[in-house]
């Protein structure tokens, strides 16, 4: 057997060695034949049965996602699958040129799936572009139903050593991944923010995206090595590559034991300095990793999991005790719960009617702006965070804030809340305390209402960079711009940084970011003493941190804020590191 390599973008790290698995590409196995008269209407209702299948499917897993077996931002996603399903553009369309075209109902589907397609390629707008891939997922899971190849995923042939191969994999195909133990996962197409990717980190199990023809080139039954980290993928690797990574494997696994004797050590740096260490959390279940890795606190709860993957909006008590379980849970250790983070592209089913479709909808009615614009959840959220702070260090963090006047508004809503709770004798901290996300540049530049009015702040650096570079970072066409290391980034970070430390304001970053140990060095540089990131990352980030001194990087991270291209930072941030 031939040995050769594929490159692709590695999305969550580790390296995996395991026999390939095939998932089926229906679009590659569609065969166009005519039908005869008199059974048109046979093949339509086939047609029509095939939709109703998936469709039922689809209900069935979105029912599935309730329990928080999955990550919450696989809920959306669905919806929007479901969405397709039955729009009149695909599950009408087919049946209209099966009936003219005599043809069968897998060739008329196809064609009406390169339409919907072409359609999308020739939109302007990146994010509805995007959305093309939702189609043909869509259009695949039909397919295969039409030619008799339904259901889930294959199952692994051997727990933890089998390596998933797939053009793409659907949010429906992804939730199974918590109910199966895959090695690792490679797809043709996604990024960094693709359901793959999502999945794969918060499961810690190694994936490449984004290889184009792993699909086509690789066998059923090869073996194959996974290189998260460098996101390379070996075929058939000889004996002497198969014993450098095994070898290499084992080191990870001894590394990842070693990391576990650091859970209680303080973080502290080699001249003294002290830096906080907290977790990035979904669900109250994800405590537990939390704790496990030595979280000193919850730095992000995103609390809008509470209205996804539902029928209706969750209750002012529903809210209350999901709130309270994480406050409990962290015995006194701050929990910073954000205010839910809906609209544009992250819809809830009980909004619909209230939120809508931004042809743009990262710079759309979001965040911070659908709650001004929507009181009466918003105090329901508030009343439900301000209960739970009667039960542990609770901190409201409120999202996308640009602007002054966002945050008196934002204040005087949460004393409409406190108001309430006292006319009802219902017990909250009263001096619980208030922040803002800095992830606008306009919140860095002119951040003196952010510094008089709230308690802290917290950076969220995937919107920042976002947003500072006009790059979405879910369009696989324009990913290679999005760069944490673009000089414009870096000198927003040390000024946001510096500007809340200069006023004695607590800033953290809760981004990304915070859990590159790439990077670590960096922000402690900056001046950064706050991190916020997904549990899996902690102890990893605290050995970095440990083995730091920040003394010895100032001249360094000086020339870093003065560099003025990323190839320059990107060199001075390999020699901070060699430090």
């Amino acid at each position: 057997m031939v040995s050769f390599a594929l490159t692709g973008v590695g999305v969550s790290g580790g390296i995996a060695i395991g026999r390939a698995q095939l998932v089926s590409h229906a679009t590659l196995e569609v065969a166009h034949y005519s039908i005869a008269p008199a059974k048109v209407d046979a093949e339509i209702n086939r047609f029509a049965h095939a939709v109703g299948e998936v469709q039922r499917e689809l209900e069935a897993l979105h029912a599935a996602t309730s329990g928080g077996e999955v990550p919450s931002e696989l809920g959306p996603f669905l919806r929007v699958h479901a969405m397709i399903l039955g729009d009149p553009a695909f599950a009408e369309a087919p049946k209209k040129t099966i009936a003219e075209q005599r043809c069968n109902a897998e060739w008329a589907l196809t064609l009406q799936l390169g339409v919907l397609t072409d359609q999308f390629d020739q939109m302007d707008d990146a994010y509805l572009r995007e959305r093309k891939q939702d189609v043909v997922q869509v259009g695949e899971r039909v397919l295969k139903r039409l030619l008799g190849k339904p259901g889930p995923l294959p199952a692994p042939v051997a727990e933890e050593h089998t390596v998933l191969v797939a053009h793409d994999l659907s949010p429906a195909d992804v939730i199974q991944f918590k109910r199966r133990h895959y090695g690792a996962f490679l797809t043709d197409i996604g990024g960094a923010t693709s359901h793959t990717a999502i999945v794969a980190r918060s499961l810690n199990v190694p994936a490449v995206v984004a290889t184009h023809n792993a699909r086509q080139l690789i066998r059923d039954s090869e073996l194959v090595i996974v290189d998260g980290d460098a996101g390379v993928v070996i075929i058939n690797p000889d004996r002497a590559v198969l014993a450098e990574y095994r070898l290499r494997q084992t080191e990870l696994g001894l590394e990842r034991q070693k990391l576990k004797r650091l859970r209680s050590k303080k973080a502290e740096t080699l001249d003294g300095i002290t830096v906080e260490l907290h977790a990035n959390i979904e669900l109250p279940e994800d405590l537990t990793a939390a704790v496990d890795n030595g979280a000193a606190g919850i730095g992000l709860f995103r609390s809008e999991f509470l209205f996804l993957n539902r029928e209706g909006l969750p209750s002012e008590d529903e809210q209350f005790e999901a709130y309270r379980a994480v406050a409990a849970g962290m015995q006194g250790k701050p929990v910073t719960i954000r205010t839910f983070d809906l609209g544009a592209d992250k819809q809830a089913e009980g909004l619909a009617g209230l939120a809508r479709v931004a042809a743009n909808p990262a710079l759309g009615l979001r965040a911070v702006r659908f709650c001004l614009a929507e009181p009466r959840l918003f105090q329901t959220q508030l009343r439900a965070l301000l209960r739970a702070s009667h039960h542990g260090k609770v901190r409201i963090l409120v999202p996308m804030l640009a602007s002054s006047a966002e945050i008196d508004q934002t204040l005087a809503a949460i004393a409409a809340a406190k108001e309430s709770l006292r006319e009802q004798r219902i017990p909250f901290d009263e001096a619980v305390e208030v922040g803002g996300m800095i992830e606008i540049p306009a919140a860095v530049i002119a951040m003196d209402p952010f510094l008089a009015k709230l308690d802290f702040l917290s950076i969220g650096t995937n919107d920042l960079i976002q947003y500072t570079l006009a790059v979405d970072r879910a369009d696989e066409a324009v990913a290679h711009l999005y760069d944490p290391l673009h000089p414009a980034v870096v000198r927003l970070l040390a000024q946001a940084i510096a500007t809340a430390t200069k006023a004695g304001k607590p800033i953290a970053v809760c981004g990304e970011m915070a859990g590159e140990i790439a990077l670590t060095r960096l922000l402690l540089g900056l001046g950064l003493r706050h991190f916020s990131m997904h549990p899996t990352q902690l102890l990893a980030i605290k050995q970095r941190v440990l083995t730091s001194e920040v003394a010895a990087m100032k001249s360094t991270v000086d020339r870093i804020r003065r560099a003025p291209s990323a190839d320059r930072i990107n060199l001075l941030v390999e020699q901070l590191n060699a430090l």
